[in-house]
């Protein structure tokens, strides 16, 4: 049997696909990726990588159990929620260190207008009173939420289509994966006259210079707040997330 620490990786972030790639350059672990499946051509790290959900907080548990799984690393997209609780309660379960890497939040600067809301459905209210036409970064899981504001034009960009049977609200779709260029992000806000932003406080460099646009241009930002994580050890970068694998806390 082999002496190696096998490590599980929940992904779907940039963070995620970096921490496996370096990770899999550490003597004596042995890594696994799991991604959620939800974009159609994911960005793979590790030669062993799953696809798909476990099952809820049993299926990971005896996912856990099976491939003797020693650490367990939720590098999940922080409105990831349901699956960080369900991390934490089968490592818990199983009995194994867990981890959280969190990249942190995106924070209110000098000349920025942000409007906080709690969630996408308090976003969808605020935005009749604020402006027509709205550039709505939120990625396609969320789109049948605001698809009832008929009186407003969006320009709805994400990496993949949404599913047909999805409800969409009226406006433009465009597909693309980030990074994005601040020259880009004021370009785009400017063609298409975007009057606010609705965007999720992901945090991160990929997506941030349409946060700089915006201050530049004085559009203001629906800014959806993160939903609450489990309790447990948490870190903001990779290196921390290699530090801690490798003094075993």
């Amino acid at each position: 049997m082999s002496d190696r620490k096998r490590v599980l990786i929940l992904g779907g972030t940039g963070d995620a696909t970096a921490l496996a790639t370096r990770t899999t350059e550490i003597a004596g672990v042995e890594v696994i990726t799991s991604l959620a499946g939800r974009t159609r051509q994911p960005t793979v790290a590790s030669k062993n990588t799953r696809i798909g959900g476990f099952g809820g907080v049993a299926g990971l548990t005896d996912y856990l159990r099976d491939q003797k799984i020693d650490v367990l690393i939720d590098a999940t997209h922080p409105f990831a929620a349901q699956i960080s609780f369900h991390a934490a309660a089968a490592a818990a379960a199983v009995g194994i260190p867990h981890l959280m890497l969190i990249r942190p939040a995106w924070e209110r600067t000098e000349g920025d207008r942000w409007i906080e809301v709690d969630s996408h459905e308090a976003a969808a209210t605020v935005l009749p009173g604020i402006a027509q036409r709205i550039f709505l970064t939120i990625g396609r899981q969320e789109l049948a939420t605001f698809a009832h504001l008929q009186d407003l034009w969006f320009l709805m960009r994400m990496i993949d289509p949404p599913l047909p049977n999805v409800a969409v609200p009226p406006g433009k779709l465009l597909l693309k994966r980030g990074p994005f260029s601040l020259n880009n992000e004021r370009s785009l806000l400017q063609q298409y006259e975007i009057g606010a932003i609705v965007s999720k406080n992901s945090g991160g460099d990929a997506t941030y210079a349409k946060m700089i646009a915006a201050r530049e241009l004085g559009i203001p930002v629906i800014m959806i707040q993160r939903p609450p994580i489990p309790p447990g050890d948490i870190v903001a970068d990779i290196d921390s997330a290699l530090a801690w694998l490798l003094t075993g806390d």
